[in-house]
């Protein structure tokens, strides 16, 4: 059980460094932004999900995971016995994509800092990115050179990997939003999730 002042001192830190995002002017997202999206959730979190980006509901309602991609991970949370409001959710890149396109190097570059800070805050036992950018991200983060294996999203889909000289426990998943494109794979996807369950 974590001590009532730390929990003080992590809402603290997280409200000012979520102030700093909102703020963000660092890329050319800020322009074409309505909201920079903050992380949320339980602060006190044993599991951190680290999606790309906002979707543009998302960016509309200043709301993580609502819209199509949010109904699938809700169901996934459901089927693996997860509850949404115990885990820490973030992005990757905190304003939308427009037209949905794939993040430039500036731009992950840019939130690089806020990702790192949300997870030196909220301290979870297992960090799950979401996809190829925020896996490959991540693992340049805790990796000095990963190889090209590595950086292959299909091999270490679904598998526990203990990073750095801390050991931080990495879990790639597939994001939400492949599966909009390829339903039949979201039985073997909720497997995986529930496999995270398992290893804490």
């Amino acid at each position: 059980m974590i001590k009532q002042s730390n929990l003080a001192e992590k809402q603290k830190l997280l409200e000012v460094l979520n102030s700093k995002i909102r703020a963000c002017e660092k890329c050319m997202l800020s322009i074409t932004r309505q909201h920079a999206l903050i992380g949320e959730g339980d602060i006190n979190a044993r599991i951190m999900f680290i999606a790309l980006s906002p979707g543009t509901k998302e960016d509309v309602e200043n709301t993580m995971f609502i819209g199509p991609s949010g109904k699938v991970l809700n169901r996934l949370f459901q089927a693996a016995g997860i509850e949404r409001e115990s885990v820490f959710m973030t992005n990757l890149v905190k304003c939308t994509l427009p037209k949905n396109r794939k993040p430039k190097s500036n731009e992950i570059e840019s939130c690089s800092g806020f990702v790192n800070a949300e997870i030196e805050i909220i301290q979870p036992q297992i960090i799950v990115p979401l996809g190829y950018y925020a896996t490959r991200s991540i693992l340049i983060k805790y990796h000095e050179n990963p190889s090209k294996q590595e950086l292959s999203f299909k091999t270490i889909n679904g598998q526990l990997l203990h990073l750095g000289l801390n050991g931080v426990k990495v879990f790639p998943l597939t994001h939400p939003s492949a599966l909009l494109y390829k339903p039949s794979f979201e039985p073997e996807t909720i497997k995986k999730y529930r496999k995270l369950l398992t290893y804490l």
